[in-house]
């Protein structure tokens, strides 16, 4: 029997759904971001899976190691599940750093979407209605190169605004609430794909 696909939200870590303390792996100094408690709970109980996308080159520079990122991801699974009410469906990271000009050495950093397709095989994820959000286009372009919608959270952790097509997100927020507003209203209208797989059709007849 063929498995169900279900859609899920793809969140980044530091920035969009907590505060950004660089390099932070001290679950004391873990402070989530305003209203994103209760738009993830919103999120959840709609029927999406929770699955975070992040990037972490400071286990690849020395400055903390994998087991203690494990600990920060079974702290906040613990207080999403107390706080929120939701299940952590995946914590998906990159261990790997960038190369000097801040590129991807490897499939799984952002912008890449290693991280968001390992999800998918492992939780049964359907991308075309799954949604990406984070705090900087190298976030979008990830989501939008999985096939998902995107939003750009805008908490101030873009600062080179890099465009082409792949970073244009399906939205741009400045708030959780908008987020989780918008989400559920494009959900009640039906899925806002049809952008997202134009882009793509097009950038690949352009690469043909």
């Amino acid at each position: 029997m063929k498995k169900t696909l279900q859609p899920a939200i793809f969140l980044d870590k530091d920035g969009t759904l907590i505060e950004n303390v660089p390099y932070n792996v001290n679950p004391e100094l873990v402070k989530f971001q305003p209203g994103a408690v209760q738009a993830i709970s919103r999120l959840g109980a709609a029927g999406f899976l929770i699955v975070i996308v992040t990037n972490q080159s400071g286990i690849a520079k020395g400055y903390f190691k994998r087991r203690e990122l494990i600990e920060l991801r079974d702290a906040l699974a613990c207080r999403l599940a107390r706080e929120a009410g939701v299940h952590l469906q995946g914590f998906q990271y990159c261990p790997h750093a960038p190369d000097s000009n801040g590129r991807p050495t490897c499939l799984c950093r952002k912008p890449r979407p290693g991280l968001l397709m390992e999800a998918a095989t492992l939780y049964g994820i359907d991308l075309q209605n799954s949604w990406m959000i984070g705090d900087t286009l190298d976030d979008v372009e990830a989501g939008i190169r999985a096939g998902c919608a995107t939003v750009l959270y805008d908490s101030g952790g873009e600062t080179l605004w890099r465009q082409s097509p792949l970073r244009h997100p399906t939205m741009h927020a400045f708030q959780w609430t908008e987020v989780v507003r918008f989400i559920l209203d494009q959900e009640e209208q039906g899925s806002p794909q049809v952008s997202v797989q134009k882009t793509l059709a097009a950038l690949s007849g352009a690469t043909e």
